[in-house]
């Protein structure tokens, strides 16, 4: 975290908001939370609720020119919505390399994936991608009281020599 106490976080694909208010109340007023939902939408219910939030209608691979015109150098955190086992290998690969390419270079990235998509090829390739991305990755207990079960992965220290295809 900066000096002062002043994170950067950074929520790729809030959706309905899930994780936002959590956020917005570990910040409690320090630093900055900007939202990137590609669904304008939902962000426009979100930024109702939250109106303590940077909301932007965009997209997630453009997050390093997203923190640039706001005078950002990085993300500290990036809590990821986002539904990688969904994407294509060249999307996925793109929008992880933007996340890694804005953060700190002792950033934390966090994500989940759901217990089901686990053993499906675009799941297992987006962990390898994780691993060869981050010099620290690890999985969650799993949460059964969610449906469908999920878990969280943590992944801290973006590697600077991280090649993404």
């Amino acid at each position: 975290m900066p000096e002062g106490g002043a994170p950067v976080v950074v929520e790729l694909g809030p959706g309905t908001g899930p994780f936002t208010a959590e956020i917005q109340r570990r910040l409690a007023g320090r630093g900055r939370h900007l939202a990137v939902e590609i669904n304008p939408l939902l962000a426009g219910r979100l930024s109702t609720r939250h109106p303590g939030v940077d909301l932007v209608v965009g997209s997630a691979a453009d997050l390093p020119a997203l923190l640039a015109e706001r005078g950002l150098a990085a993300a500290d955190v990036i809590v990821s919505g986002l539904p990688w086992a969904a994407f294509s290998p060249g999307h996925q690969a793109a929008l992880l390399r933007a996340a890694v390419g804005a953060l700190a270079p002792g950033g934390a990235f966090t994500t989940f994936s759901y217990v089901h998509a686990r053993a499906l090829p675009a799941a297992l390739r987006f962990r390898r991608a994780l691993t060869a991305s981050f010099e620290e990755v690890v999985a969650g207990r799993t949460v059964w009281r969610n449906l469908p079960p999920a878990f969280v992965y943590h992944a801290r220290r973006p590697r600077a020599d991280a090649v993404l295809r």
